[in-house]
Formats: structure tokens, sequence, C-alpha cells
């Protein structure tokens, strides 16, 4: 066979390995929505290392002078869609940084972090671990102190970039052919495809069947935050859009309603919405869950703290100006800075009102879904209808499996704060900043919380220095006359506190066990000598002055009726022994009497147990 034949043979093989490679790739569902944007040049790229370029109209060009699987091809034309995909050729995206090899190769980083989840092909390059900087803030920081070692060949452009800007369009190709579709936007799509499609094989999987559907307003919604919000993006990314008209007509859903522990944002296709009040209503119910407003309504009533939770996001969301306000939906310019649980107690001096205000979601349960729905409580308020309703999808199945879901949550804000902030997409609300900072410090334990309240208002007479007593640390200069330390001993001046316990039969020997235990501990700690305690349940029993050390191992649970605090907390507010600046701990289980204390007070119930009353002083959940 003669040398032409052969090299003929190889360059035939070569290029079957080629578009091998890209019908591997654009067997992918996230791919193929930028693979129909794409497509490769006839024309070969030069260079014995490099594999393949993309300009920013999908143009590949490869090198076909190389020997390579139809995996391996596979591999870089998936690295070289996914920069396409993350907007890294377009317009916006240039505008504040210099295109070289240096912003290449800070692309290249953001493409491989997310090739983890393509998995497509055989790579063809070594990936050291990457760092989390986006790409934006690797460049500017490269362009300074140059490109590592390890991160300069991660592109498949060989020794240069694998970017390639486009030539200009003339006049003509725009006016004939229009401003071509954002890459981000068909990358939108395809997370959405791959998404739906995971969802579909899972409920094929527990025999199920789901029913394709047209793509809607709530859909391409999705598909801006992913690619033009950073702040979701992420979070939109994780969640599952179920568009069931039975579901929300069985559950009374006005518009949307969200379920954080399972990803699931239920949404009414009924609804007349703009695309704009979509984003809105998605948005809203994102920040829902990502805020875990499910978890922290800590005993209040569910459906007023879902209100004021509605009036917060939305006030939010009005300011950032993100999407419409669709009409009759709850905001209020007077509640703007304040916080959920300030709007909540500004809800419950009218009651009434407040149970007749409408959220994105139903009448009885709101728009906030969670555990709670199984509750005695919360099924005594259902309907009959909701009651007879089929259940909910998430309640077949735990689709959230093993994943931390306050990590993803977590994860997604901070990361999307980070990245809002970095790309300069404005500001936000003081209020929005401050909760999304805050969940990278997660808040007290309950026992912390009250050995800081005790350290506040329980405040012990500190040692003094006198000469009185020598000072024993002078055995080297006895020579030296030196203070020692001496305690005050006037005890009518030792500090003290007081202590009313609700002994009646609904209390939880655990939740007695825990506080009293904590309340011996810190006051031990403190040096307090003996605390008032009070027992209180149909009348109210005083127990005096017990030592600290007594008050977990043998105090007895003396009362079995009903709980009335206040004769209790009266009792030591009207007391001539106890000192008048003397705070007091209230210890129940929520299900008492209205307590009004005109002293320092805190009470101590155990977790997911609401007070009938709003407390004025702190509150500690023992968990």
């Amino acid at each position: 066979m003669s040398n032409a034949r052969v090299e003929a043979k190889r360059r035939e093989g070569r290029a079957k390995a080629i578009l091998g490679g890209w019908e591997l790739s654009r067997s992918h569902t996230v791919l193929a929505h930028l693979a129909r944007g794409a497509s490769l040049s006839p024309e070969s790229l030069t260079g014995v290392d490099s594999w393949a370029v993309v300009n920013g109209r999908g143009l590949i060009i490869p090198n076909r002078a190389r020997d390579a699987e139809p995996a391996e091809w596979a591999w870089v034309f998936a690295h070289l869609l996914l920069h396409l995909g993350l907007g890294h050729l377009d317009d916006d995206q240039l505008d504040d940084v210099e295109f070289d090899d240096v912003y290449g190769a800070a692309c290249c980083v953001a493409v491989h972090r997310f090739a983890e989840a393509v998995h497509v092909g055989t790579p063809v390059v070594e990936v050291p671990e990457l760092p989390g900087t986006d790409e934006r803030a690797l460049t500017h920081r490269w362009q300074e102190t140059g490109v590592p070692a390890p991160f300069a060949r991660l592109g498949v452009g060989g020794p240069g970039s694998c970017l390639r800007l486009p030539p200009p369009m003339s006049r003509w190709q725009v006016h004939y052919h229009g401003k071509p579709e954002p890459w981000t936007e068909r990358f939108a799509r395809g997370l959405i495809a791959s998404a739906t499609e995971a969802m579909e094989r899972a409920a094929d999987a527990r025999g199920q069947t789901r029913h394709r559907r047209a793509m809607g307003e709530w859909d391409r919604a999705v598909s801006w935050f992913v690619s033009s919000f950073p702040l979701l993006g992420a979070v939109a990314a994780g969640f599952t859009l179920v568009v069931d008209a039975d579901v929300a007509r069985a559950w009374d859903i006005s518009l949307a309603a969200v379920d954080a522990e399972h990803g699931e944002i239920y949404v009414n296709p009924a609804a007349a919405l703009s695309a704009e009040e979509w984003r809105f209503v998605l948005a809203h119910e994102m920040l829902h869950a990502a805020l875990r407003h499910d978890r922290r309504a800590l005993g209040r009533d569910p459906y007023l703290w879902n209100v004021a939770c509605d009036y917060v996001i939305n006030g939010w969301l009005v300011a950032m100006g993100v999407g419409e306000l669709p009409h009759g939906v709850l905001h209020d310019q007077q509640l703007t800075g304040m916080s959920a649980e300030s709007v909540y107690d500004t809800l419950t001096t009218d009651i009434r009102r407040g149970r007749k205000l409408l959220t994105l979601g139903s009448r009885e349960t709101g728009d906030v879904l969670g555990d709670w729905l199984s509750e005695p409580d919360a099924a005594q308020r259902r309907s009959s209808k909701r009651a007879e309703a089929k259940p909910l999808p998430w309640r077949e199945g735990d689709r959230a499996g093993g994943v931390d879901l306050d990590e993803f949550y977590r994860r997604a804000l901070t990361q999307g704060l980070e990245y809002h902030h970095a790309q300069g997409r404005g500001l936000l609300p003081a209020g929005l900043e401050q909760e999304i900072r805050a969940l990278d410090h997660p808040p007290l334990p309950w026992d912390a919380q009250l050995a800081r309240w005790f350290d506040e208002h329980v405040r012990v007479e500190l040692p003094v220095r006198s000469y009185a007593r020598a000072s024993r640390r002078q055995s080297a200069t006895p020579d030296i006359p030196r203070p020692g330390r001496v305690r005050p001993e006037r005890l009518e001046r030792r500090v003290t506190f007081g202590v009313v316990l609700d002994t009646s039969g609904s209390m939880n020997a655990e939740l007695l066990g825990k506080a009293l235990g904590a309340i011996a501990s810190y006051a031990l700690a403190r040096d307090v000598p003996a605390a008032r305690v009070v027992f209180c349940d149909a009348v109210a029993y005083d127990a005096g002055y017990l030592a600290v050390e007594d008050i977990a191992g043998r105090v007895k649970v003396r009362g079995r009726g009903g709980t009335i605090l206040q004769p209790g907390v009266d009792l030591l507010q009207r007391a001539a022994d106890f000192p008048p600046d003397g705070p007091i701990l209230i210890i129940t289980d929520a299900a008492c009497d209205h307590v009004r204390p005109r002293r320092e007070h805190a009470y101590l119930v155990p977790r997911g147990a609401r007070l009938p009353f709003v407390a004025r002083g702190p509150v500690f959940r023992v968990a």
C-alpha cells in the first residue's frame, strides 16, 4: 500500500474519531442544548500539543492532524461547550477583563470545576486541586502574579488559550439573522432538562410516571436565575419545578408553594402571571427555602410566621428590582428594614386580621410547606378537601437522600452573595445580606445562650485585694508585703436569682432534668450559694432558698394540677427577702397562662413549643 493511501486512511480515521467524539458529547442533555448552536469547522488547528479552540459564535476548530480516541475528543468538546455555557465569550463578560491567555486559564479553572458534574469522555489533561475563586477574581490576581505552573496548561488549545474572539458581525448579518441567543440561556435550559430527566428516572425507579410538559414562563424564569442572577443561581439549579394543576387545586395553591426539605417548588399553571411576575414569585419561594423559614418558626403560629416572612422577602425583592410584584401580594413600606421576628410580633397584636392576609400558597397552610403539616394541631386545621386529597409526591419518597440540605442552602447563598458582589450586580438590602452572612455563624446552643444570660443578669461580687490578708505567693521575697485576694463576706449582698418551675402534669421529665442541671452548673460556676425556687401548677408552692447543688438532685415535683404561673411570679416579686434586681427564670412546657413579669426574666421551654403570648424576655429552647 502506497504512502498516500496510508495517509488518506489515517486522515479518514482521525475524522471519524472527531465526529464520534462530537456525537458523544451531543448525547449529554446539558451539552446538547449548547451543541445545537455550535458547529465544527472544516479547517484544522495547528500545533503538536493543541486539541481544539472555540470562538464566541460557537465555531470549534479541532486539530485534525491529532490521533485520538472518540472518548478523548468528547471530553475536549465538552470542555469547549462549557466555556460557551458559562458565558466566557459573552460581550458583557469581557467588558471589564483583558482577553488574554491569563483570562483563558482562569476560565478553564471554572470549566473544570463544573465538569465534575458532567462526566463526558476521557480527560486529556491532568487537573490539580482547583481554587474556589471565580474566574474574574482569578484573572485579576494572576495578571499581577502570573499564572501558577499547574494551571498554565489546563486548556485544550495547546500552549495558548482555547478561547478565541469571533469576527465582528456585519450590519447585514445583524439585520437578517438578528442577535444570537445567549449561550448562558441555552446552558440554563440544558440544566433544567437534565434535572427533569433525573426526576423522571427516579420516578420510573419507584414505579411512578411523570408526563413531559411544554416549557412555560416559570421555566424561563428559572433559566434566568441560573444564567443572569448569581445570588440565587445555585439555589435555582438545585430545585425542581412541579407543575401539576391537580396538586395545586387539591392543596389550594393560588400561585406557588415550596418544600425546602425536598427541593421542590409547586407552581399553579392556571395562574395568569407575566414572565417578570414569575421571576418575583420563584425568587420569593427560593428565599423562603434557602433561609429555612420552615425551621425558624420555633413554636410560633405557622401561618402568621409565613405572612411575616412574606412581608420581609417581598420588601427585599422590590428593593432589588427582581421581577415584578404581582397584584395582591403582601407588601408594606412601613415594614421596611424590620426582621421577620419583629413583623411577627406586630402581627400578633391583631391575630384575627393577620390570619386574613393571603400568602402565595393556601389560606390555611401558606406557601412554606414542611413537616409541621403532619403535626396534630396542623392536621386539625386542614379542610376536608385537603384531608381527602392525594398525597404530594415528596411524601412517597425522600428525594433528599443523605444530602445535608442546610449545608447546600448555606453554600448556595453565601457563594451567590460573593459572586453577586464580585460581578458588581448592585447593592442588596441590608437585612438580606445580614441573614445570608449569618448562615456562616450558626446560633449558639440553648445552654450557651442561658450561660450568657446568667453572665449578664446574675452579677457576682468580684474578689478584692486587701493587706488584712497577706498574699501567699511571696515566698521568694517575704520582706515585701503584698495584698491577698479577699471575697467580701456580706451575705446580704450575695447574688441570687429566682426560678419559677412549672410542675404540671404536662411537663416533660427530660426537660426538667436538662434545665435544672444547667441551672445548677451555671450557678455553681458563678458562686451563687442559693436560688429562690417556686413550684407552680394550679397554685404556687414556695420552696424558699435552695442550695444550687440540691436543685438538680433533690428537688421533688410537688404539684400535678393545671398550669398557672403568674401567682409564682407575683410571689417572687413581692417577697421581702428576694432582691429587687434579682432576675427570674421561668421553666415551662409553654402550656400555661399569660405571664407578665415586671423585672428581668427569661423562659426555658422545649424546642418546638410556642408560648401563648408574646414573650418580653428571651426564650431559650432546650434541644
